[in-house]
């Protein structure tokens, strides 16, 4: 290399960003002018909105941190310490904080229990740090206002990843590789193989960090890459190219796929609430069945294929758990839910004046007089409140007295004549006033509260939508 050339990991030869950048790319082996052409084409959003660029400090974060402030993007480093390598993590971290500073970019570093957080969650070593990294990443898109995070996964990380999923029996989706593009995730190496990766680095000076556990086979992903790849490379010269033009296929077969399988969802798929339901006379009908099961509900959470179809076939009242969402056989249709955390009760309510609760959407005020009956508005004698107002789901020995009708009523008895699913009975909330219940909310207003011709304070109780609760 001439010796007047800049060298990229010397603070930019101590010169101004824009002039040394200059002299810089006039001594850039093809890499650069392959980056700087691929990020015109295939990603424009980079040059239009700052980012935050994932940084280990080994070779493909260090040549892409580089490549991207040689373009003059604007970006700032992250640095995740999973304090798993001693000293070792620790020098990993000094490296990427001078890095940041050679290329004048702002540098984020966390270190993470990793150990702990494993145990704690019964994860594996990659999963871990995986879930630790990318929540901390979104976390500083949103501190920070930055559009994406972009990651130096490249060429032989997709043949690696191909690997693992065929050895794991992955389907389409898995076989389709790493996708250069996601929600708030950018990858523009993935055309560049590692050897031109490190060519371009050793051309250019530029150091880095190898991380020692790269060079043990313990992990499958390490075998494939000392082992198996190197031997099919050895086994056809065009190997690499023709998984390139493979992979390409692979991807417009799936696009065709998730077209067709995004109609039949929107055909089958009927959104009720919180809740979608699938017709199960329709689903059964599809051919061949299985795929169709794994294609439709994967992007849930559900892989094992087998547990749908045996779904299919069993009793009312049958759920499977994904880790993101619930599936219950609800006579002839499933019904699916997302999981998360729910508000159970009780939630108590100030009834004394005007007000939108901020938990639910309920809006409590004291009117003059009644208005027109609607089921998501109840009105009542303010006075025939004992206990104040409290919000519970319903509990095993409820009852209540129907309005309009003599004798009590359990709510049991309520939900199985207006045939409740289970979903259905875990999500209705109850009004009550002490152990009373004064409304199955939505539904049906228990007769004791009713406003009367001897009422003088009226309560009016309104279960907002979604869409007009703020």
């Amino acid at each position: 290399m001439d010796e007047d050339a800049v060298s990229p990991g010397s603070r930019w030869g101590g010169q101004p960003l824009n002039r040394a950048r200059k002299q810089f790319c006039t001594y850039l082996c093809g890499v650069y002018q392959q980056f700087e052409t691929h990020i015109a084409k295939y990603f424009p959003e980079l040059r239009e909105n700052p980012f935050l660029l994932a940084c280990s400090g080994g070779l493909d974060s260090v040549v892409l941190s580089h490549l991207c402030a040689s373009l003059e993007l604007r970006f700032e480093l992250a640095h995740a310490n999973f304090q798993l390598r001693g000293k070792e993590s620790d020098l990993d971290q000094e490296f990427v904080e001078d890095l940041g500073k050679n290329i004048h970019r702002r540098v984020h570093v966390k270190c993470f229990d990793t150990n702990a957080y494993l145990t704690q969650n019964k994860l594996n070593v990659q999963q871990a740090a995986r879930d630790l990294r990318y929540g901390w990443f979104r976390d500083l898109l949103r501190e920070r206002q930055l559009a994406f995070t972009v990651t130096a996964h490249q060429a032989d990380d997709q043949l690696e990843t191909f690997l693992i999923n065929l050895t794991r029996g992955s389907g389409l989706r898995g076989l389709s590789g790493i996708p250069d593009t996601a929600p708030g995730l950018r990858r523009p190496l993935l055309a560049f193989p590692r050897d031109s990766i490190r060519s371009y680095a050793t051309k250019n000076q530029i150091a880095w960090r190898e991380d020692s556990s790269n060079l043990q086979d313990y992990y499958l992903r390490n075998r494939l890459r000392h082992r198996v790849i190197p031997a099919l490379r050895e086994a056809d010269s065009r190997f690499a190219e023709n998984f390139s033009r493979s992979l390409d296929f692979l991807k417009g077969s799936k696009a065709l796929v998730d077209n067709h399988i995004g109609e039949v969802r929107e055909r089958l798929f009927r959104n009720e609430g919180n809740l979608v339901r699938i017709a199960l006379e329709e689903l059964r009908a599809l051919h061949p069945r299985r795929a169709y099961l794994h294609e439709l509900f994967q992007p849930f959470g559900f892989t094992d294929w087998e547990a749908l179809e045996r779904l299919l076939h069993s009793a009312s009242g049958r759920e499977i758990l994904s880790p993101t969402h619930g599936l219950l056989k609800d006579r002839d249709a499933f019904l699916l839910r997302p999981l998360g955390e729910d508000v159970h009760g009780p939630i108590m309510l100030d009834h004394g004046g005007a007000g939108v609760h901020e938990q639910v959407p309920l809006k409590i005020s004291v009117v003059g007089e009644m208005g027109e009956p609607a089921s998501n508005v109840l009105y009542l004698d303010k006075n025939a409140l004992n206990n104040g107002l409290h919000l519970r789901r319903w509990k095993k020995g409820d009852y209540f007295y129907p309005l309009g009708m003599k004798g009590k009523q359990k709510i049991s008895k309520y939900f199985k004549d207006h045939k409740f699913n289970r979903y259905e009975k875990e999500a209705q909330w109850l009004l009550c006033s002490g152990d009373e219940v004064v409304w199955i909310v939505g539904r049906r207003a228990d007769d004791r509260f009713k406003v009367r011709e001897t009422t003088t304070e009226i309560l009016k109780i309104q279960w907002l939508d979604s869409q007009d609760f703020s």
